[in-house]
C-alpha cells in the first residue's frame, strides 16, 4: 500500500532493496517510523547517504536526530558496514552513543569480530591515546525469542534463521500494527508462520544459502498477499513475480 501522506501508525522505507552483490541497488535496510520516532533495521554503508536519498524519494523525513536506534540482524557486512561511521557520527556529532538492539549471539561477536581494528583506538592531536570499547559509542539492548526490547514506541520481538552465521529475523510492533523483516535465511517454513503472524511482512529471495522465489510462489495467497521482497539479485528486477518486490525510497504503510 502507498502512503497516502499524514499521520500513520507504522511505516517504512526501504533504504536498500539489493543482495550483497547487486550493482544496481543499495544493500538492504528499512527505515521504519511510528510516532515521531525512526528505527533502522540493519545498517549498511554509506547508511546517511542512503538516509538521505530515500527522504528525498519518499517525502518522508529520515533525519538521524529522530533515530531510536538500529536493529542488527547479524553481522555480515552488507547488513552492518555502516555501524562505524554511523557510530561515529553519534560519538563525535551527536556526543551520543548509538543505541544498538541485537540478539546476544550476534553481539557477543560484534566488536571483537567486527568493529574493534577500527575503532578501538583514538588519539586526538596532543592528547593521549584512548583505548576504547563497545560501551564508549553504544549502548546495547539485547532482544532474545523469549524477551522482546522495547526502543521508543517499537516493540521488537525475535527469531532466530537458517543462514552462515548467527541470524535473527524480526517483528517491529507499533502503534497497533506489526511488520516482519526475514533477515538472510534459507527457505523455512516455521519463519514464514512466524513472520506470518505480521500484518505485513518482508522476506528476502536468493540463491544458495537463500530462500528461492520458486519455494515462496507456491505460498498460499494469504501469505503472498502480506508479503514483500527484498534483498534479491539484480537478475530478478527482470524476472516475473506473484510477490510484489520493495521498491528503494518509497513509503510504506503496514
Amino acid at each position: 500500500m502507498r502512503d497516502p501522506g499524514g499521520p500513520v501508525p507504522l511505516t517504512f522505507v526501504p533504504l536498500g532493496v539489493g543482495d550483497a552483490f547487486s550493482a544496481l541497488h543499495y544493500s538492504s535496510c528499512l527505515a521504519v517510523e511510528a510516532e515521531g520516532s525512526l528505527l533502522l533495521v540493519d545498517c549498511p554503508h554509506p547508511i546517511q547517504k542512503m538516509m538521505r536519498e530515500a527522504a528525498a524519494a519518499s517525502g518522508r523525513p529520515l533525519e538521524l536526530e529522530r533515530l531510536a536506534g538500529v536493529a542488527i540482524t547479524h553481522l555480515h557486512a552488507d547488513h552492518s558496514s555502516g555501524l562505524e561511521s554511523l557510530a561515529y557520527f553519534f560519538h563525535f556529532a551527536l556526543q551520543q552513543k548509538l543505541v544498538l538492539l541485537a540478539h546476544p549471539s550476534v553481539s557477543e561477536r560484534l566488536w571483537e569480530g567486527h568493529l574493534a581494528a577500527g575503532m578501538e583506538r583514538l588519539e586526538p592531536p596532543g592528547a593521549p591515546p584512548s583505548h576504547m570499547r563497545l560501551e564508549d559509542y553504544f549502548q546495547l539492548v539485547p532482544v532474545r525469542e523469549d524477551a522482546p526490547a522495547r526502543l521508543g514506541p517499537f516493540r521488537v520481538e525475535c527469531r532466530r534463521t537458517a543462514h552462515h552465521i548467527p541470524t535473527t529475523a524480526f517483528r517491529v510492533r507499533a502503534g497497533g500494527r506489526s511488520l516482519g523483516v526475514s533477515a538472510d535465511t534459507s527457505y523455512d517454513p516455521s519463519l514464514i508462520a512466524w513472520l506470518s503472524e505480521a500484518d505485513l511482512f518482508v522476506h528476502e529471495t536468493g540463491h544458495g544459502v537463500h530462500t528461492p522465489y520458486e519455494a515462496l510462489a507456491e505460498l498460499p495467497d494469504a501469505v503472498r498477499a502480506k508479503m514483500r521482497l527484498g534483498h534479491f539479485p539484480d537478475w530478478f528486477l527482470s524476472a516475473p513475480s506473484s510477490i510484489e518486490r520493495l521498491e528503494e525510497g518509497r513509503a510504506y504503510v503496514v
